[in-house]
């Protein structure tokens, strides 16, 4: 198969491949930025495999940076743009489920290619778009499969991220993972309890912010990776109940909310979540706001007062996120989701930043320093949301000298 048109990503990059040609070696682009182009998706980073070797490769070009050496990979500038250049190499044993004991660089495309996780990610493509499929990577692009390249048991004990990477990828691309991978992951579920955190928590927001969540989700949970990461073990039931869902999600606080509301964790088990799997301080701080007003709009005795207060105290943010999650969870309706829109956008304030008086204005009208100056500020902003006062300076000032 040969790709007639190449994007303007392959086209920028041709050059660096001519070179390595030139020298007599053979070099090709492989990896996502292939399968990308086969399924006419965006293309993101460009990679280029070469039977070069790390040494060879900064003789061949004037601007390079070593990136991963040891590993074979030497960044190559072009124009003031960096492309990754990896020599073919194969790998020995991987004791910690993750990287290789020992890397080995070999000439062969077909040993370099073998290695790689799933075979839509091992094809190769010269620089006038000819494909290399060794692994019938072609056909399972076309048939929508998702399948590891050789055994799926020793792809997931060389690095068992790839297990998480196989959801990610069902929801990227809404492609159906092959029987035997899919057990592979099952029965080595276990093994993601090897793999830092973070790298699982990486994967993990993709899947859930790709188009296909449910799909991925639903795979996740059936093959019990749900009980090898913080918070979900024995949550089986409940999180399947996501997967019924339809919509989308656009960050990771609304992904977090989504959790937390639907596990009804409290704040204290909301943020120990949040924390337990890496998440930044401004995730968590959003994803709180979120879970407190989903609680307060669905409390049906609260009144307008608390109503514009609940809102206001959540922030713009995490009204958008709030609405757009229970609307997702039918918790709302669109018509719910509309009205407390309206009620946010017509509040008289709605940033404590928009109070028409400051501290140092509190302090000119005899307010000292400390607490109570906090707290008079605070009641200031809610009487003036909740319509009690006007935000007009000479008379907050006014009600602060009463």
């Amino acid at each position: 198969m040969k790709l007639n048109e190449l994007a303007p990503e392959f086209q920028a990059a041709q050059p660096i491949l001519a070179d390595l040609e030139a020298a007599g070696f053979e070099a090709y682009f492989v990896g996502g930025a292939v399968r990308d182009a086969l399924l006419q998706r965006p293309i993101h980073d460009v990679d280029i495999a070469t039977s070069a070797y790390p040494a060879e490769v900064k003789q061949i070009f004037k601007r390079t940076i070593d990136t991963g050496i040891q590993h074979g990979t030497v960044t190559v500038m072009a124009h003031d743009v960096a492309y990754e250049v990896t020599t073919f190499r194969t790998e020995s044993t991987y004791q910690d489920f993750r990287r290789p004991d020992k890397v080995t660089f070999v000439r062969s495309l077909k040993e370099d290619l073998k290695r790689r996780d799933f075979t839509i990610n091992a094809l190769a493509m010269r620089h006038d778009g000819e494909i290399i499929d060794l692994f019938d990577g072609l056909k399972d692009l076309h048939q929508g499969m998702l399948r590891a390249v050789g055994d799926p048991y020793a792809r997931f004990h060389e690095d068992a991220l790839r297990m998480m990477r196989a959801v990610r990828f069902q929801a990227q691309l809404a492609f159906q993972l092959e029987a035997q991978t899919k057990t592979a992951i099952a029965k080595n579920h276990r093994l993601l309890q090897k793999i830092a955190i973070e790298r699982i928590h990486s994967e993990f927001i993709k899947l859930m912010l790709a188009s296909n969540w449910q799909t991925g989700l639903a795979t996740f949970i059936e093959t019990k990776m749900s009980e090898a990461v913080p918070g979900f073990s024995g949550q089986a039931t409940q999180l399947q109940k996501l997967t019924a869902l339809a919509g989308h999600l656009t960050n990771e606080c609304q992904v977090w909310g989504l959790f937390a509301l639907t596990l009804t964790l409290n704040q204290k088990d909301t943020r120990q979540l949040l924390r337990a799997w890496k998440s930044a301080n401004q995730v968590i701080d959003g994803t709180e706001r979120l879970r407190q007003l989903a609680t307060d709009l669905q409390t049906t005795d609260i009144d307008e007062a608390e109503l514009k207060w609940a809102l206001f105290s959540a922030g713009q943010i995490a009204v958008q996120d709030t609405l757009s999650v229970l609307k997702l969870m039918a918790r709302i309706t669109s018509e719910q989701q509309a009205e407390f829109r309206q009620i946010y956008d017509q509040l008289p304030l709605q940033s404590s930043k928009a109070l028409a008086v400051n501290g140092q204005d509190l302090m000119t009208n005899g307010i000292q320093p400390g607490p109570e100056l906090g707290r008079t500020l605070q009641r200031l902003r809610y009487a003036v949301v909740v319509g009690q006062l006007p935000n007009n300076k000479a008379a907050l000032l006014s009600t602060i000298k009463k």
